[in-house]
């Protein structure tokens, strides 16, 4: 991080593991067919040939499978009967199957996916709901993050840890096992998700389920949100069918159950929105880029419905010049608003900057970092996405301010602040000259 010895870089550095799988459906394209579409179809035909096994054959192969894949996943059996169900109308018309006979059908019709193979990248830190054991001075945090798999499929998943009274991190080691959720409920491209209850953050990934999604669950920004004494954890992020994109909106108070509803009106047709911690005025707030280039501030009475709002901030300096965009929810200081943001400069050059907004009006820009606060390194500018620094959203602790941020989309990391520094920093820029 050049010129920017106010931050510390801390010496975490996670990286896409392949190891971690989740089981996801297979189906099996089809070929040519003949006359006979059903009878000949290559899901009845890989059933024939499960049903022509003896029985012992059967219990041989189911065994096998089990004991190949008991170590990687929970309750194989269990998915390979839902699988087997899911799959029962396209070979309807066969005769009653024995117990091992559907579940070497249900297996036959699933397959490991490797979801974080690929890039592991712009990571959102909260704070974990549940805090008990935790020292004095200490806090435990919940951190999301992308993960890229096999045909650049984004999908949610999360890492835990504690952050020590002297601004120190460590990291959970995540669980092998990787596990998606059930869906209780679906109404349109609402759909409500559980996982285990018994299950670790870190074994949870939310993989894309509506055709909205198809492609990717993309950049979530988590922020608490504080309404009447409830804490409610939402986060913006984007959905991309390999087409279109469109914001969308998560919620959870446990971070077992989800929510995810697609947002509506003008600025829902973009990517990048960050909603602020709590109501401004009675109204939700939100930042987002409408126009790709410059940010805007929007009201609403309606958390789902968000229309064009204002010009709440433009490029100005040429770390910048192309775009600019949001880095994760504002953060409520004594001071302002900390909105830290990504500029865009020369040779599509992103770093991470920062700017304050008054508290009670944040239209009005009361601070704005001249020089970029996080650039990626000279040593570390290759990777998946070359010259990029990204963040989804940092976190306050104590007086500091907890920063994780991707590098060239291939791996992410950590850097640290004091409130009061930045503050100083944020200042000073807004009181230097505008480059002419």
């Amino acid at each position: 991080m050049p010129d920017t010895p106010c931050f510390e870089r801390q010496p975490l550095n996670l990286r896409a593991d392949p190891v971690r799988v989740v089981v996801r459906p297979f189906r099996p394209g089809e070929g040519p067919r003949d006359h006979d579409p059903v009878d000949n179809s290559r899901i009845n035909r890989l059933v024939d040939r499960v049903l022509a096994l003896s029985p012992a054959d059967v219990a041989t192969v189911l065994a096998r499978t089990l004991d190949s894949f008991a170590d990687r996943h929970h309750d194989l059996a269990e998915m390979f009967a839902r699988r087997a169900q899911e799959m029962a109308p396209a070979y309807a018309h066969h005769k009653a199957l024995s117990a091992d006979q559907r579940l070497v059908i249900g297996a036959c019709f699933l397959h490991e996916y490797s979801f974080e193979a690929a890039a592991l990248f712009n990571p959102s830190i909260v704070a974990h709901p549940d805090q008990t054991g935790v020292a004095a001075g200490h806090l435990r945090f919940i951190l999301s993050l992308r993960a890229v798999g096999e045909g650049h499929i984004s999908s949610l998943t999360f890492r835990s840890g504690v952050i020590a009274a002297d601004g120190s991190i460590t990291i959970d080691q995540p669980e092998q096992c990787a596990v998606l959720p059930t869906v209780t409920a679906r109404a349109g491209d609402r759909i409500d998700l559980a996982f285990d209850a018994h299950s670790d953050i870190t074994e949870r990934v939310i993989f894309p389920i509506t055709a909205a999604q198809a492609h990717g669950i993309e950049d979530a920004r988590f922020v608490a949100f504080a309404d009447q004494g409830v804490t409610t954890w939402y986060a913006t992020y984007t959905a991309y069918d390999g087409v279109a994109i469109r914001s969308e909106l998560l919620e959870t108070r446990d971070f077992a159950t989800f929510r995810l509803t697609p947002l509506a009106g003008a600025a829902a047709a973009s990517k990048g929105m960050a909603l602020f911690p709590r109501k401004i005025a009675g109204r939700y707030a939100m930042i987002a880029r409408i126009d790709n280039e410059n940010l805007q501030l929007i009201y609403s009475d309606n958390l789902l419905d968000w229309g064009m709002g204002d010009l709440l901030l433009a490029p100005m300096y040429p770390w910048e010049f192309v775009q600019i965009g949001n880095c994760g929810s504002p953060i409520e200081l004594d001071e302002g608003w900390l909105l830290f943001t990504h500029g865009v400069g020369p040779m599509r050059h992103y770093a991470i900057g920062a700017v304050l907004l008054d508290k009670q009006d944040p239209s009005r820009v009361i601070g704005r970092a001249r020089e970029p606060l996080v650039e990626p390194e000279n040593s570390e500018r290759q990777g998946y996405v070359p010259n990029v620094v990204y963040s989804c959203g940092a976190l306050r602790v104590g007086d500091r301010i907890v920063l994780p941020y991707a590098v060239s989309d291939a791996f992410s990391t950590f850097a640290t602040i004091r409130i009061d520094d930045l503050v100083a920093i944020l200042k000073q820029g807004m009181a230097a000259p505008v480059p002419a």
